[in-house]
């Protein structure tokens, strides 16, 4: 027997020298390494703390553990390569267990198959981003410096997120080589202990950690063995959100032994408060999110709240959207001092999908930044296909064959599955499919989540193939596509038309007998390196799963003459913190990080963003933070154009259209401009007590029973509330509107003003310039007259320009219906 593994390893070290070629590969080794090692080994304590910077790293029982794993490594090199041949570059044993060796790529395929290897990756070179959000929106070079750098940002600042709870190992919350954090001792929540160790979840960094679920207990849908009873996050999305909002800075993104850049929060000094009130199978229930948020969030003394989470559709229990339990939990959240940022909803690109009603809450829509991972399937006709895969390029400039799953499967009787998705690699002849690029269909599994790309590059790889190809032939209704990183060369090509030339050249290249089965696979082609993206001046865009106004006021759909959604943040294909055993996207299971797409990402930029003004301007309220972050939005991109939004045209093919209020709000929001805005919006609790009692129909026992606060004052009409936007959606002859401006500037300010709307409606404002001292109110008269009926809404907007370098704008909409 050793003969016949000498005479291997001989071989080997001969192909070896035949093919000098080395690169570096990332192995990594089965077993636990010390950070997570919980002690199952005879004569090896556990090395496992509840957080990394607990851990003594020159302990006796560290060192041991250590010993072994890097003896465990050593037996497995030695029982597979021949000593001479490689050079072991690293060990890996504190935060991963493996290693890294200059080796040949006929070296990594033996160890590939070596018992106790996970995974050979070879080492890849990419340009360094970040999550990339903080540079597109200018937060490293002009907002972090005026705060005293990236490790001052948010100081002190406590964001509450209610959602689906956090990893608290996770690099983007640890508080290992950090500055420590100091006590904050106005902040009252409670950090639950987790049930297995009985250690805080709490570190410093995070400074509530709390679960709430007796609704979902109640209903029976709760199941500890999967949500776990703790704020530790089952899911994935609670993780995710807190990195975007208040995650360190500067931590790696790596992902099949590739990295992705450097992640990091808006706000990465904040402190994080958890609510979780989100369970991976049945989501949440309202009464659970209204306990987290009305009687601890606002208790505790969170400064920021963010909710990536909101109701499935206007309420039906009230008369109005504005006082459904969960924007009523808000409203008091609010008068607490505390500001509100809420996702708009994935229901777009079509009108009155928002899920995020009341004007006292930020709504915030999702936008696509600068940053596109595309990639290209070149076939052997000399056609190029353009696709979707975060992945290595095919082997050299070589060529492969390309062969259908349908051609390759294992007898008739798999019919019963879907063999075409390539989720189960047993149904597919190896033989066949091995040493060539795997062609697989797209089916409403994948829409579903029973099917993924992940496993599709697993099966894939278990079957020995070059890579895989994913085709995508029918349309599904809002299906969205997003790039997926993964292990070996992929590709997903997402146009229906140019699969369509994918599959002629397949068929034409395929020799079949007279039963039509294939004979001869023909067809080559090669997937070129998807891995770097591409950055563009076409950003921001409003993207396509965004929902889209007119706001509504009741469960009849019924316009409101609120402008809803409130600003635009980057939220499609957002890097950050995830929870490995996090199932919220089925690509992303079991890793680390996750690149996703949803207003659930939008949200927390904003709620980083609000921390970093609540950080310079302590006593400011919420009102006023939200007025300077939408009154100093931009409605352009990077390249001056009006910016777009994402739609769908008739084909349902991506198409781009003029972006409108209803799609952005104010704008995409500046975070520069919005620390030193100049003017300022206010409103108090009072005048939403006052805009509840002034909107049409409401009634007003209900406005008493669910605030606490009688009718004893109304505006004159809604439109009245005193936020940085107009919207009329009844507009008869003509409205006189008030707005009232704070000067929040050092200085005294003169300012210009100009309207303009479309010709519909005619807008006039007045006076046309005034001088504003600081801390000084004054009015503007805002006068809309309907000058034709179309039936559909006008846009304009007033914008106000300082002497000393200000610009206040707000956005005006309105639906003239005669006089």
């Amino acid at each position: 027997m050793k003969g016949i593994e000498f005479a291997c390893l001989f071989l080997i070290l001969l192909e070896s020298i035949a093919y000098g070629s080395h690169d570096v590969y990332i192995v990594a080794i089965e077993g636990d390494p010390v950070v997570s090692y919980e002690g199952n080994i005879e004569g090896l304590p556990a090395t496992a703390t509840d957080t990394v910077e607990e851990m003594d790293f020159h302990s006796d029982v560290v060192r041991a553990y250590s010993i072994h794993l890097e003896n465990k490594h050593n037996e497995i090199l030695d029982s597979v390569l021949l000593e001479g041949s490689y050079t072991k570059l690293y060990t890996y044993r504190h935060l991963m267990n493996g290693f890294a060796i200059h080796m040949n790529p006929l070296q990594a395929e033996a160890l590939r198959r070596a018992p106790g290897v996970k995974y050979v990756e070879r080492d890849t070179k990419v340009r360094k981003l970040t999550t990339h959000t903080p540079q597109f929106l200018g937060l490293p070079t002009d907002v972090w410096p005026t705060g005293g750098g990236f490790d001052r940002a948010g100081e002190d600042i406590v964001i509450g997120f209610v959602d689906s709870g956090i990893n608290p190992k996770h690099p983007s919350f640890s508080t290992y080589n950090t500055e420590p954090y100091g006590p904050l001792t106005r902040y009252k929540g409670k950090c639950e202990a987790d049930p297995e160790t009985r250690r805080s979840y709490c570190n410093g960094k995070i400074v509530g950690a709390q679960h709430f679920a007796k609704a979902a207990i109640a209903a029976g849908a709760f199941n500890p063995a999967i949500d776990f009873a703790s704020p530790l996050d089952g899911d994935g999305h609670g993780s995710h959100t807190a990195a975007i909002a208040a995650g360190n800075n500067g931590v790696p993104v790596r992902l099949h032994g590739h990295e992705f850049g450097k992640a990091s929060g808006m706000a990465p000094r904040a402190r994080i408060a958890v609510y979780k009130v989100l369970y991976r199978l049945f989501g949440g229930y309202v009464s659970d999110v209204v306990a987290a948020i009305e009687q601890q969030a606002v208790e505790d003394g969170v400064d920021i709240l963010n909710l990536s989470v909101g109701p499935n559709s206007p309420p039906s229990a009230t008369r109005t959207t504005f006082l459904n339990p969960f924007d009523a939990a808000l409203l008091s959240a609010v008068k607490a001092g505390v500001f509100v940022a809420q996702a708009a909803g994935n229901g777009g690109p079509f009108p009155k999908t928002l899920v995020s009603f009341s004007p006292w809450i930020t709504t915030v829509a999702a936008g696509v930044d600068d940053r596109r991972y595309k990639n290209q399937l070149s076939l052997g006709n000399g056609i190029n296909l353009p696709g979707l895969g975060v992945s290595p390029a095919t082997h050299g400039n070589k060529t492969f064959s390309v062969v259908s799953a349908s051609d390759v499967l294992i007898g008739s009787s798999v019919m019963k599955y879907n063999p075409l998705d390539c989720q189960r690699p047993e149904l597919l002849n190896k033989n066949k499919v091995e040493g060539n690029i795997l062609l697989c269909g797209y089916s409403f599994n994948f829409v579903s989540g029973t099917a993924s790309i992940k496993k599709v590059s697993e099966t894939a790889k278990s079957l020995g193939a070059a890579g895989f190809i994913v085709a995508v032939e029918n349309n599904y209704p809002g299906i969205k596509f997003d790039p997926v990183p993964v292990r070996i060369p992929g590709i997903l090509i997402t146009e229906i038309t140019k699969t369509k030339e994918l599959i002629d050249y397949y068929n034409c290249s395929t020799k079949r007998d007279w039963a039509g089965r294939a004979i001869s696979f023909e067809a080559t082609a090669s997937i070129a390196n998807g891995l770097a993206p591409t950055l563009y001046n076409s950003a921001p865009q409003v993207a396509i799963f965004s929902s889209r106004g007119p706001d509504v006021k009741d469960f009849s759909f019924q316009d409101a003459d609120v402008l809803k959604p409130d600003i635009l943040a980057p939220g499609n294909l957002i890097w950050a913190a995830w929870a490995p055993n996090g199932t919220d996207e089925a690509n992303y299971v079991g890793e680390g990080f996750a690149m996703i797409s949803g207003t659930s990402m939008a949200a927390p930029h904003i709620s980083g963003i609000a921390a970093l003004i609540k950080q310079k301007n302590p006593k400011w309220n919420p009102a006023a933070i939200k007025s300077a972050l939408m009154t100093t939005a931009t409605t352009v991109d990077k390249g001056g154009r009006p910016l777009k939004a994402q739609e769908f045209s008739g084909q349902e093919i991506l198409t781009l259209a003029g972006a409108t209020p209803f799609d952005y709000g104010s704008g995409a929001v500046d975070p520069k401009a919005a620390l030193d805005p100049g003017l300022v919006f206010d409103a108090s609790h009072l005048d939403y007590i006052k805009f509840l009692c002034s909107v049409p129909g409401i009634d007003r026992h209900e406005i008493t029973n669910i605030t606490g606060m009688p009718c004893t004052a109304t505006y004159m009409h809604p439109a009245d509330l005193n936020i940085p936007s107009v919207a009329v959606a009844h507009l008869k002859g003509t409205r006189i509107i008030k707005r009232t401006v704070t000067n929040v500037a050092s200085e005294a300010e003169t300012y210009t003003i100009t309207s303009h709307m479309s010709p519909e409606v005619a807008l006039e404002v007045g006076p046309l310039a005034l001088t504003i001292l600081p801390g000084q109110s004054r009015d503007l008269t805002i006068t809309l007259t309907v000058r034709s009926v179309r039936g559909t809404y006008s846009f304009g907007e007033v914008l106000m320009k300082g002497d000393r370098g200000h610009k206040v704008r707000f956005p005006v909409v309105a639906m003239g219906f005669g006089n």
